[in-house]
């Protein structure tokens, strides 16, 4: 990848003032009164022991953290791929790493204190022998638990080597909760060329551990905590179809992101119209993906024909499942699909909106319909009202107060890949002690 040509060069002082300029508090403010609405009314249903409020804690959940979870990965995927095109837009991603370890702690209170609000191998032991081995909460619960724990440290791990480089070379800013991290990232911080190379060496080697403990962990956790909702049903497609749901739901909410930083992000040319096409371009793409292979594992199920799997399907495609499943068709596939073809539209703010939400708005449905059908069975009524939406926006509000908290904390940009005249030697790799040229083969 190759990075585009601005017409505005970008100086390390400039770069650093405009990334250390606050966010207004108002965005704060809003996201505090959402956290505390939506996770008070989750907090009145849990003590009253309201099953749908623990159902719809869990369906938000896997949303928002799976978006999070995906915009690390992707950091991750620009490194390995030594993408400069990204440079100047990477911070606004690397931000969603501020919710998982909050995610990681929700998962827990699920886990420990909700599992039979909302399982049905919480309260019953599975018949098939191997699926009650599998689904053993003494078994489950550390499982799930610790794999994620591993998820979360290396997204953390990865992005707090990122934030190093920036934080090194910056006056003394940002919230004063993370004070203490930023010097700890200061202490040891070295001569410029060796610190940028020998960072990139270790994100290299990071990089493709999480994109591999990425792929493997949510699939064992779309298994377990969404497929395994419905004890008769299995695919092998199951888990690709959850993650890539979320990645594209990333990809969606970066495209919004993009539009808010450029308005309070204070550097002129940082977020340009080739990054809104650039990025409505990924949408477009990994649209397609997912409804290839959310059809194919549809495809293969109806053509088998076998009732332990169609059933699945059949219970959301009656009843009142039958109008969401048919929104998640159009909200996230063709009106997205159909709308990204048009170059025009990736970059034309007010289409690209209605594109996104429509996308997000779709993908959220789609948690919902994950887990449900799958507790509720046919039905004739609609289990969808104040506890999905209000925990929803809970969960909006907490995501939004960690994600501008890290933002407010730290350069907003990548200052040192940007101005470094040191920047593009790491697309040949060296070794971090001597400085001297890798052999290709290494």
């Amino acid at each position: 990848m190759t990075a585009h040509t601005h017409g505005h060069a970008h100086s390390r002082a400039e770069l650093l003032a405009g990334g250390a300029q606050p966010t207004p508090a108002i965005f704060k403010t809003v996201s505090i009164g959402l956290a505390g609405l939506g996770m008070g009314l989750f907090l009145v249903g849990a003590f009253m022991g309201v099953d749908r409020a623990w159902q719809a804690f869990q369906f938000n959940w896997m949303f928002f953290t799976l978006i999070s979870s995906s915009a690390v990965a992707f950091v991750a995927v620009q490194r390995i791929v030594t993408a400069r095109w990204s440079r100047g837009i990477v911070r606004m991603l690397e931000g969603y790493v501020a919710f998982l370890p909050i995610s990681w702690l929700l998962l827990a209170i699920t886990l420990l204190f909700g599992r039979k609000h909302i399982w049905s191998w919480a309260n019953t032991a599975p018949a098939v022998a191997e699926k009650a081995f599998w689904l053993n909460a003494s078994f489950l619960i550390p499982r799930d638990l610790l794999a994620y724990a591993l998820l979360v440290a290396l997204s953390c791990w990865y992005i707090y080597t990122s934030l190093r480089l920036d934080v090194g070379i910056a006056p003394e800013s940002g919230s004063g909760w993370a004070r203490g991290l930023r010097e700890r990232m200061r202490r040891g911080f070295g001569e410029e060329r060796r610190e940028i190379h020998s960072t990139h060496s270790l994100q290299g080697k990071i990089a493709i551990a999480l994109i591999m403990a990425f792929a493997y962990v949510w699939i064992v956790l779309a298994w377990d905590l969404s497929m395994a909702a419905d004890e008769h049903f299995q695919s092998t497609m199951y888990g690709w179809q959850i993650f890539m749901g979320g990645w594209i739901a990333m990809l969606m909410s970066l495209s919004m992101l993009l539009r808010f930083w450029k308005k309070h992000i204070p550097i002129m040319d940082l977020v340009t119209d080739n990054h809104y096409h650039d990025v409505g371009k990924l949408c477009f793409a990994f649209t397609a993906f997912w409804g290839y292979i959310t059809y194919s594992q549809y495809l293969i199920i109806w053509y088998a024909n076998i009732g332990e799997e169609t059933h699945w399907f059949r219970v959301r495609m009656i009843g009142a499942y039958l109008p969401l499943s048919l929104l998640v068709v159009f909200t996230a596939f063709i009106i997205p699909f159909l709308g990204l073809l048009s170059r025009h539209w990736k970059s034309f703010t007010p289409m690209m909106a209605v594109l996104a939400f429509s996308s997000l708005i779709g993908h959220w449905v789609h948690r919902y319909l994950e887990l449900y059908p799958s507790i509720y069975g046919p039905s004739e009524s609609l289990q969808f009202g104040i506890w999905e939406i209000g925990i929803m926006l809970g969960y909006l509000g907490l995501w939004g107060f960690s994600y501008l908290s890290f933002m407010d904390a730290f350069p907003k940009v990548r200052v040192m890949l940007m101005t470094s005249p040191y920047r593009d030697e790491v697309q040949v790799p060296v070794n971090p002690k001597t400085m001297e040229p890798l052999p290709a083969h290494e």
